[in-house]
């Protein structure tokens, strides 16, 4: 699924985080969107990289906005800010097998109906694995810590409680939710500026048709190989397995995937569940019969979908919003 944002530079958005605050304090009605590079300078363990960022549409001759970054050199957060902010933000991880990020230009209807809801919603661009970055498989796990961070250094200028941060990951950003979500207890990377003395820790989890694990036999061929090259060994991939990995205090999960998915075994939300329950973790999954890959914000009814509302409460529930 596409998460459609908006990759236009905020007008008069002076480079890096630091100017944004005084931007927002400036605004009476929040702009639809606003973007920000996630790394003050060049991104970190790039002296090896070769590749030429590219932008390309999924779909040749489609939709303008449903487009997607390959070979990304310049990773970026998107910002919709809602009218009334109730206190939570939530980062939002789109997919692309970690061939590319599916991401859109001109904001998309999940982050618009987070906004409806009162929350800050942003969107997380991100590097992909296979680029030659030295942190290999944990690069886009960098900037998920960096991205949840930057949030939590801005948070206070944009009504936003800083511990109410919580993560939605859609299939192979799923993955990088879910190790985001497991992973806290680690840095990827040193520190580059203050915003890099937040915690990483999500306040609650939100997995939609997710990668999961890169062990036989439910693993995603394409991540596991983009993540790990064509031969990995056992321990590589239990590595990069995020239900391997549950702390005790993993945030509160909720899981959301189809019986017939084609493309990511639904084996691997089950093993998620299966993870979080053995660690008494509080998860909620939603298992739909038919609904394939990459199911979005309405159903065919034209309606929120359930597995939305579902999430909707269950974020409710655990207290990120009232």
């Amino acid at each position: 699924m596409a998460i459609e944002t908006d990759r236009r530079a905020l007008l008069g958005l002076a480079a890096g985080l630091a100017a944004m605050p005084a931007l927002a304090r400036a605004q009476d009605t929040p702009p639809a969107i606003e973007t920000v590079d996630l790394w003050p300078k060049a991104a970190p363990g790039g002296e090896k990289v070769t590749v030429t960022e590219r932008v390309i549409l999924r779909t040749p001759g489609g939709d303008p906005n449903d487009t997607a970054f390959l070979n990304v050199t310049k990773p970026w957060l998107t910002m919709r800010r809602p009218a009334k902010p109730n206190g939570a933000a939530v980062l939002m991880i789109p997919g692309g097998g970690y061939v590319r990020v599916a991401v859109g230009k001109n904001g998309g209807p999940i982050d618009a109906w987070l906004a409806s809801l009162g929350v800050t919603a942003f969107v997380m661009d991100y590097r992909l694995p296979a680029d030659g970055w030295a942190a290999g498989p944990d690069v886009a796990l960098q900037d998920a810590q960096r991205a949840i961070r930057l949030i939590r250094a801005r948070a206070p200028s944009l009504g936003v409680d800083p511990a109410k941060v919580a993560v939605i990951g859609f299939s192979a950003g799923g993955h990088v939710a879910a190790r985001l979500a497991t992973q806290y207890g680690r840095d990827t990377y040193a520190a580059v500026d203050e915003a890099d003395s937040q915690p990483t820790r999500p306040f609650a989890t939100g997995l939609f048709y997710p990668v999961v694990t890169a062990t036989l036999p439910h693993a995603h061929g394409q991540s596991v190989r983009q993540l790990l090259g064509a031969t990995p060994t056992d321990a590589q991939r239990i590595a990069v397995s995020a239900e391997q990995h549950v702390p005790a205090d993993a945030p509160p999960t909720f899981i959301a995937a189809a019986a017939d998915d084609r493309v990511v075994p639904v084996e691997n939300s089950v093993l998620m569940w299966q993870a979080l329950r053995a660690k008494k973790i509080p998860v909620e999954m939603h298992l739909q019969e038919v609904g394939g890959h990459g199911f979005g914000l309405k159903g065919p009814d034209g309606q929120v979908a359930p597995s939305m509302l579902a999430l909707d409460a269950f974020f409710r529930r655990h207290g990120l919003y009232a």
